[in-house]
């Protein structure tokens, strides 16, 4: 499946979603589908100064929260910045959820400079995200965080 595609896909979502967990939920199962790479791949939600973990298709984590200031999300979610790794085992910064991955992408879901949350995706192959990757899961945050910045702070704790 084409960038263009997926994208088209989940602006549909987004266009007639009940609500953001719904949305959130169907695009971490497209983003699954679409990319055979994508192991594991969740959405963190910011709660407080924490990453809450929200939908998510893959294994089950023990990291269902994490601090603001640890891991490669945390890291992600602090600076704002997307961050792409090539090899998880050489990043002092992984936190380990699965002996299986090897390479790990983040990119934040901004609003007016907020950081809502973040996109988390993880492969079991070494470098497995491209420039790609990067530009359609940018694009696939803006979409998100749309439908999130609609409902309030203390709304989002819900989900």
């Amino acid at each position: 499946m084409e960038n263009s595609e997926i994208l088209q896909s989940i602006q549909r979502l987004s266009e007639s979603a009940p609500d953001a967990r719904w949305l959130m939920s169907e695009t971490v199962a497209l983003l699954r589908r679409a990319r055979s790479r994508y192991h594991w791949v969740g959405i963190y939600l910011i709660e407080n100064n924490d990453l809450v973990l929200g939908p998510f298709v893959g294994k089950p984590t023990p990291h269902t929260r994490i601090p603001l200031n640890q891991g490669i999300c945390g890291a992600a979610a602090s600076s704002g910045r997307a961050l792409i790794v090539d090899d998880v085992n050489a990043d002092p910064r992984y936190l380990a959820c699965s002996l299986e991955t090897r390479s790990e992408i983040v990119v934040p879901i901004v609003h007016n400079g907020q950081v809502l949350g973040e996109i988390d995706i993880d492969s079991d192959l070494p470098a497995a995200f491209s420039a790609q990757d990067l530009a359609l899961l940018e694009e696939v945050a803006l979409i998100l965080a749309e439908k999130l910045s609609i409902r309030g702070v203390d709304d989002r704790k819900a989900l």
